[in-house]
C-alpha cells in the first residue's frame, strides 16, 4: 500500500514572464522520434529506476559532472542516487538535483514501457529518454501520456555545456491513485521542472495545479513552448554549469495578445535563478 504524500510549495513570482505563447489550434508533434532514443527499455514496473546509464555527454551540470545519470520510471532523471518517490513534491523546495521532464506516478505494468538511448541532433550527441503512450498507477491506460527528456551536447560551445529539451505531445492524465488522484486526475498533480538542490531551481506554472497541464488546460504542456518554435517544446541552454535564462521572444505561432496574455499570468516561475 503506497503512502500518500502531500507537499505543497509556495513560489513568488520573478516577474512577469512573455516567454510562452497559447495555440489551441495547434497539434503538438514535439517528441523528437530518433530511434536510438528506443534502444533500452526499463522492464515493466512501478517507481523503477535503472542504474547509473551512460549518456554519451560529458555535461556539467552545476559541479555535477556527467555523463551518468540515474533515469527514474517516474517522469525524471537525477544525479545523485535513484528515486523511486511517486506523489510529486515541490521542485522548488527539494534538495536533490533533478530533471523532470513530467514528474507523476507512471505506471508501465500495463501499456508501454520507458525507453531510453543515444542518437544525434544537428550532428551533436543526444540521449533521449521516451515515456510514448504511458499508463499511470495502477495498471491504468485509459488515458495515456507521450513525453519526452532529451539532453544534447553542446562541447562546441565550451567543454560541458550542454542543452535539455522537455517534449510533450499528449498529456491526459495527471495523478497516480496513490496520490489522491481518480481516474488519473486531481489529487497531487504533477509537477515539470528542475533543481541543482540548492538555490537555482525551476517550475513550469501549472506543477501541482490540478487540470492546469492536461490537454486543453490553461498551462497544457502541448500547446506552449520555450526557447523553441515548436509547440510542446521546452529547451534549456546550460553553460557553465548553470541554467541560462530563457531568450526573449515569442515562440512561434504565438499572438501579441497571447503572449500579453500569459506575461499578466507569469505562467513561468523562477527562483534564484543566476544570471550570466
Amino acid at each position: 500500500m503506497k503512502q500518500l504524500l502531500k507537499m505543497r510549495s509556495m513560489t513568488p513570482f520573478l516577474g512577469a514572464l512573455s516567454l510562452l505563447a497559447f495555440n489551441t489550434l495547434a497539434q503538438a508533434a514535439a517528441v523528437r522520434t530518433n530511434t536510438g532514443f528506443t534502444t533500452t527499455a526499463l522492464a515493466a514496473n512501478d517507481d523503477g529506476s535503472t542504474g547509473l546509464v551512460n549518456t554519451g555527454i560529458n555535461f556539467n551540470f552545476y559541479g555535477v559532472s556527467g555523463p551518468n545519470v540515474y533515469v527514474n520510471n517516474n517522469g525524471n532523471i537525477t544525479f545523485n542516487n535513484t528515486l523511486s518517490t511517486f506523489t510529486p513534491f515541490g521542485l522548488l523546495t527539494s534538495t536533490q538535483p533533478i530533471i523532470a521532464a513530467f514528474f507523476g506516478d507512471v505506471d508501465t505494468r500495463a501499456g508501454s514501457l520507458m525507453t531510453y538511448g543515444t542518437s544525434t541532433i544537428d550532428g551533436k550527441a543526444a540521449f533521449g529518454v521516451n515515456w510514448v503512450d504511458v499508463g499511470y498507477y495502477a495498471q491504468n491506460t485509459d488515458k495515456l501520456n507521450s513525453f519526452q527528456l532529451v539532453l544534447i551536447d553542446r562541447s562546441d560551445v565550451a567543454a560541458g555545456d550542454f542543452d535539455f529539451e522537455l517534449n510533450f505531445d499528449k498529456i491526459q492524465w495527471e495523478t497516480g491513485e496513490a496520490s489522491g488522484g481518480t481516474n488519473g486526475l486531481g489529487g497531487s498533480s504533477a509537477r515539470v521542472g528542475w533543481t541543482n538542490g540548492a538555490a537555482d531551481k525551476f517550475e513550469l506554472a501549472g506543477s501541482g495545479v490540478n487540470g492546469a497541464f492536461i490537454d486543453g488546460g490553461p498551462n497544457a504542456l502541448v500547446s506552449n513552448s520555450l526557447n523553441s518554435s515548436v509547440d510542446g517544446r521546452y529547451t534549456f541552454n546550460v553553460r557553465s554549469g548553470t541554467v541560462q535564462p530563457p531568450a526573449q521572444g515569442v515562440p512561434d505561432g504565438g499572438s501579441t495578445l497571447a503572449m500579453l496574455g500569459l506575461a499578466v499570468g507569469a505562467l513561468l516561475k523562477f527562483k534564484s535563478l543566476r544570471k550570466v
